[in-house]
């Protein structure tokens, strides 16, 4: 009940009474006496009214705001980021207190896997979320969050989803390419740089469609012995727990990419270039997957980008414009802007 409601009934069932006892009572003193002791009363009920509302206003989550961020920033070097990963790792209790499920981790991988080999590294621990990107040569691409409780079933559907995205880019990107007038320098740069988009973003497509070796990375909850276990499989690079995380909504997971060795840098992207044909494109997923191209030490990714869970709310694919080729993973989480002609 609201304080002015209160107030409100109170001044119903007591005015009336004090005013009945007023009129029956002749004599100045009696009557002044009766006014001291309602305006009396009346203090100390708003008074109390005052105190019962300020003790029942709810508490608020206190959380609001606060992101708690596991992984890497720019400028952080590698190797310390693994020995800092396995000594936490190691230095979690057994008997660790965790919500239900364990303890939330990012679980780095090596080298870029395709969904299906995922089942031999996470199969056993739960998984929530994984981190994707096509590996072409020199070239920055987009990083995707697939949210994957079933694995490889979640997997291979977001790449579906992600794949038809980037079909969609492409050919968004050549239109813009083909509406661009005039012959000037400044035509010239804004044109191939929506080529070169387009390209990027037909690459892309044709590698999750094929449902390519571009995961390496994925957020697990469990014990910290099974943890433990995943750290000590093949094709792990690490495991970094994050016993404070409670809340992924509230989560940003960083994971260094398998070509980072010593210090997470700003991206370097070559620029323009001939569409990559089939052989530079990350392998499916197969029996015996070829590993991908390795990449140079400077080349990043570009923003990451949550696609929607197949299960169990339905698919919103995303309608902002697509992102540059051109953008910083420093900006993470935030659409680029669209080149536009000077």
């Amino acid at each position: 009940m609201r304080a002015g409601n209160l107030l409100r009934q109170l001044d119903q069932r007591l005015l009336p009474p004090l005013t009945r006892a007023v009129a029956r009572l002749g004599d100045r003193s009696a009557r002044s006496g009766v006014l001291s002791w309602a305006a009396v009363l009346s203090a100390a009920a708003v008074l109390g009214t005052a105190v019962w509302a300020v003790d029942d206003t709810p508490v608020g989550d206190r959380t609001v705001g606060e992101v708690t961020r596991v992984g890497v920033s720019d400028g952080d070097s590698v190797p310390g980021y693994l020995r800092s990963a396995a000594a936490d790792l190691a230095a979690l209790p057994a008997s660790a207190p965790a919500g239900e499920g364990g303890t939330y981790a990012l679980v780095t991988l090596d080298t870029y896997l395709p969904p299906q080999r995922l089942a031999t590294v996470l199969g056993d621990v739960g998984v929530s979320t994984v981190f994707g990107r096509v590996p072409l040569p020199g070239r920055q691409t987009e990083i995707v969050k697939i949210p994957a409780l079933r694995v490889p079933d979640d997997v291979v559907a977001g790449m579906a989803q992600v794949a038809a995205r980037k079909d969609s880019e492409a050919a968004d990107y050549r239109a813009r390419a083909a509406a661009v007038d005039g012959d000037g320098l400044g035509e010239r740069e804004l044109r191939e740089q929506y080529v070169s988009g387009a390209e990027v973003a037909a690459a892309e497509a044709a590698a999750y469609r094929t449902g390519c070796a571009c995961v390496y990375a994925a957020v697990v909850r469990a014990t910290p012995v099974a943890l433990r276990g995943v750290a000590a499989r093949p094709d792990v690079r690490a495991v970094d727990p994050a016993p404070e995380v409670y809340r992924l909504d509230r989560t940003v997971f960083t994971p260094p990419l398998p070509e980072q060795h010593d210090v997470v840098r700003p991206p370097a992207d070559t620029g323009p270039s001939p569409a990559p044909t089939q052989a530079e494109l990350p392998e499916p997923a197969t029996s015996a997957p070829v590993p991908p191209v390795p990449m140079g030490e400077s080349s990043e990714p570009a923003p990451v980008v949550t696609i929607p869970s197949p299960e169990p709310s339905e698919p919103e694919p995303s309608e902002s414009a697509p992102p540059s080729v051109l953008t910083s993973p420093d900006t993470a989480g935030v659409e680029p802007p669209t080149p536009t002609s000077s």
